[in-house]
């Protein structure tokens, strides 16, 4: 049992990562995945990106992988953005997981579900150089369980570009 869900988790990472090559707007994206599908409230999620072009605009969105035995319908997220001249701003995100009945927002299969969870649109960089990206989830338990892997990813928004 426990073979064929990390089958199925490393099938849906590699599909994952070939949509993603074949998209053009796509500037970055990563997956930060947690060990055991446990995720602590002291283990931010980490990415860096590179941004060197302040004028064009940029969709972000996050992607949540979580098992079915996730024991919530919603999910609180901190994402702190630390800007190349190291100046830090800090969001809170609430997403919800399951709708009112239960049944799981987002794709998959099996135990495996991903939500897509639109972050900020339209938004410009105003410095060039290299972003720090930190997501930390704000739930009350301390370890969050049931949580795969937490993705991030900046696209150039259509119609953006030079």
């Amino acid at each position: 049992m426990r073979g064929s869900r990390s089958k199925i988790i490393m099938a849906a990472i590699i599909l994952a990562a070939a949509a993603v090559s074949c998209d053009r707007s796509i500037h970055y994206s990563e997956n930060y995945t947690l060990e055991g599908g446990n995720w602590s409230m002291f283990d931010p999620a980490r990415y860096s990106c590179a941004i060197n072009d302040t004028v064009r605009t940029y969709n972000m969105e996050l992607s949540l992988r979580t098992s079915t035995a996730y024991p919530y319908r919603n999910i609180y997220l901190f994402m702190m953005t630390t800007f190349p001249s190291g100046s830090v701003m800090t969001d809170t995100i609430h997403a919800m997981v399951t709708d009112e009945k239960g049944r799981w927002l987002g794709k998959g299969t099996g135990d495996v579900r991903e939500l897509t969870i639109p972050y900020k649109s339209n938004v410009y960089f105003p410095e060039h150089g290299e972003y720090h990206f930190r997501v930390a989830h704000g739930m009350r338990d301390t370890i969050l369980k049931g949580v795969y892997d937490m993705g991030i990813k900046i696209s150039l928004r259509e119609g953006s570009r030079k």
